[in-house]
């Protein structure tokens, strides 16, 4: 059903602040609706035991019905269905509460007892779950704080073998609570939907059976279809509640079983081995950070504590959030200079690293494995070396001089006048002279992989980074004065630049944005070819890990019915422009949706042929919806122009007919008064007009000869001028 909140199960495990933050409004809503659900419980209740009171008690239910629209629910709108359908009860029932006297079996079988089920089966399961819940946190995180005081020394492995089993336990224990916790409260918000209605279509059913002689106030045609409606909707929830209780059900059983490896502290030697991730930019999750206690006396630091804080990467800085903080507080900046994370000893604790920073001082954590740490360690060294989010970061000390001997001006379509240029090419003996740079983004392609037909050159040069447009001198120009920096690190949102496009951009008739990142171009042989481009797509891919090219340069592909552009997201600057008549083919890859390619075609002034660039991409949505809307800009970009070409022809024809009227008309001399001088013109067969005939032509759109024939009217009558211009 839709609008229906539910907890995520796949969280259950982690037990990050944001899942407890959402596990609380659940909580408060459960709260509400048991208070509610008491209320409505009292209102029936005070049906059964006053009969003389039945009149009171109806107008107080249907009342307590129009309060629900007023409650604070967490997770119910203000315009749902079940307001709406309360308030429409509560409206019926104030008809019913003047003609209505005595209820006693009905009422006890049809409205207390859904009712009393649903208070105290389903609402008292969600509070004995909240304790379980409770206690099972508390033993688990008794039991993490145990584990992770263990020593290093190797004698004391009975008591590091009983702390682990115990951790294997607790987490285990905590995470089936959970997991059996959060699906109670998601079956709750479908029971609500019925449970609430089932004790109300109760007593109304018990109404008309009992009094036949309020037919007149509930026996109406709208009230019966109101009730099929409801029962109908009822069943559909409770089905829909059989169908996710079901799902829920094979969830638990998979999560489970997928989590098996995540109970144990550090895996035991007979579970599989699961080699780290050291390819990660971004990770998540808890550590024990430790902190320095200092006393006055002396000012000496005696001791250190170590706290749980959920660490996590974004936009470049090192975050930490508590388990009360709805929000995470930066720890350090990554984009700093001098910023590495490494293993390091501390208090005899096991799985310890920390981030050394050269301005600021050093963070010293502990993982809760040898896998995690060193996972945490290479995101951060990978966020480092990528230099996390800062775009245009220069160098403080002057590139050697080869390298500058290095850079050459690109072959590919990228180069063009008044558009940027993707640079970074290397030739195969200047490969050689700059192999041993740190940070070198120019490499070769490897000369075994094999290439489809002639299409493609093994040995051409790969460029693997963008620079924006250049003057004369060769100079970057940009609009800020040294690299960007971000106004706010915890600002995650791109300006977009469909806002900032210039007037040629903004008057298209399609325009799309995407954000991609540029992975290197390489010259190809054939304008077109889908294996050419998934060649050059594994060539590129091959010499990026060959020569540990990791750094990319992300950027806005905006495409439109009049170019494409790369814009820099932090200065709106264009990277550079592609011409859409020239981009020969565009190709997804085949096993990676996330990777797209294009070739382009360009001609150097002066140059008989022209060359081909294929460049690859890497996007974060379908690379199909780019291709596609490649070529949908294509499609109207030749939509245009062949219109265009269509008014051009047209208006063409036209002058070129009133520039022969033009010549006609002054060719014909001077005649004398009166029509005498007439008499050698040609004429028209009722002497009312002078025909002017040219040579045949063809017409560009028939290819069919036609005649230029112009009527000039010689009547000496005005009026017949006047009517024979009309109509001509």
């Amino acid at each position: 059903m839709p609008g229906i909140e539910k907890l995520h199960l796949e969280d259950a495990l982690e037990d990050s602040p944001q899942t407890r933050h959402l596990l609380s409004v659940f909580e408060k809503d459960a709260l509400a609706l048991k208070k509610y659900s008491a209320g409505l419980h009292g209102c029936c209740q005070r049906i059964m035991k006053a009969q003389n009171e039945l009149c009171a008690a109806t107008q107080s239910l249907a009342q307590h019905l129009r309060d629900y629209e007023i409650q604070k629910f967490a997770l119910e709108t203000e315009d749902s269905i079940l307001t709406s359908t309360l308030k429409q009860y509560a409206s019926y029932l104030d008809d019913v509460s003047s003609i209505q006297q005595v209820l006693s079996a009905q009422l006890s079988e049809t409205m207390m007892y859904p009712c009393t089920k649903f208070l105290q089966a389903d609402l008292e399961e969600v509070t004995t779950l909240f304790e379980m819940f409770n206690i099972a946190s508390s033993e688990h995180a008794s039991a993490q704080s145990k584990y992770m005081k263990l020593p290093k020394r190797r004698e004391d492995e009975r008591s590091k073998n009983e702390a682990n089993q115990d951790l294997y336990l607790t987490r285990k224990k905590f995470h089936q609570t959970s997991l059996h916790y959060f699906s109670c409260l998601n079956a709750l918000q479908y029971k609500r939907k019925f449970c609430l209605l089932e004790p109300v279509m109760g007593y109304l059913h018990a109404q008309r059976a009992f009094f036949r002689m309020g037919q007149d106030a509930v026996g109406k045609t709208d009230i019966e279809d109101f009730l099929n409606n409801i029962a109908t909707s009822v069943q559909g929830v409770q089905q829909e509640l059989q169908q996710e209780t079901k799902k829920t059900v094979d969830l638990i059983d998979n999560l489970e079983q997928q989590s098996a490896h995540l109970y144990h502290g550090q895996p035991p030697i007979d579970m599989p081995y699961i080699p780290p991730n050291t390819s990660l930019t971004q990770k998540a999750g808890y550590l024990y950070i430790r902190k320095n206690k200092m006393f006055p006396i002396g000012k000496q630091l005696l001791a250190t504590k170590w706290d749980k804080c959920f660490f996590f990467t974004q936009a470049g800085n090192l975050m930490c959030q508590a388990k009360d903080e709805l929000a995470g507080s930066l720890v350090l900046d990554l984009n700093e200079p001098g910023v590495m994370a490494e293993p390091c000893e501390a208090d005899d604790r096991r799985f310890v690293f920390a981030v050394v920073a050269q301005k600021k001082k050093s963070i010293v954590v502990q993982a809760e494995n040898d896998r995690e740490k060193d996972e945490w360690i290479c995101t951060i060294n990978n966020i480092v070396r990528e230099s996390g989010y800062e775009k245009g970061r220069v160098s403080s000390q002057p590139p050697p001089q080869q390298t500058k001997k290095e850079r050459t001006s690109s072959s590919s379509s990228m180069t063009k006048q008044g558009s940027g240029s993707v640079s970074g090419s290397v030739s195969p003996d200047a490969q050689s002279v700059g192999s041993n740079a740190s940070n070198n983004n120019n490499a070769t392609s490897p000369t075994a992989a094999p290439s489809p037909g002639d299409a493609f050159l093994p040995d051409a040069p790969i460029q693997f980074d963008i620079i924006t447009p250049t003057d004369e001198n060769g100079t970057v120009t940009t609009n800020l004065a040294g690299p960007p920096k971000r106004i706010n690190p915890f600002d995650q949102s791109a300006t977009d630049v469909l806002d900032t496009l210039d007037a040629a951009i903004e008057n298209a008739s399609f325009v799309e944005s995407f954000v991609v990142r540029f992975l290197g171009s390489m010259e190809v042989k054939s304008d077109r070819g889908e294996p050419l481009v998934h060649e050059t797509m594994r060539q590129i891919m091959a010499a990026r890990a060959i020569h540990n090219v990791f750094r990319m340069t992300e950027s806005r592909l905006v495409v439109s019915s009049e170019c494409m552009r790369l814009v820099d997201p932090g200065t709106n600057n264009i990277r550079t422009q592609f011409n859409l008549g020239d981009i020969s083919f565009w190709s997804a890859h085949h096993e990676n949706n996330r990777l797209f390619g294009f070739i382009t075609r360009t001609k150097a002034p002066g140059a008989a042929i022209s060359t081909f660039a294929c460049h690859v991409f890497e996007c974060n949505v379908s690379a199909e919806e780019i291709c596609q809307a490649i070529g949908t800009a294509t499609k109207l970009a030749f939509q245009a122009i062949m219109e265009r070409k269509k008014q051009t022809k047209q208006q063409q024809a036209k002058q070129k007919e009133h520039a022969l009227l033009l010549a006609n008309i002054g060719q014909i001399e001077d005649a004398p008064e009166g029509e005498q001088g007439l008499s050698n013109l040609p004429l028209s067969s009722d002497g009312k007009y002078l025909v002017l005939t040219a040579t045949d032509d063809v017409d560009p759109y028939t290819e069919q000869q036609t005649d230029s024939t112009a009527k000039l009217s010689v009547s000496s009558d005005p009026n017949e001028d006047i009517d024979s211009e009309s109509e001509a």
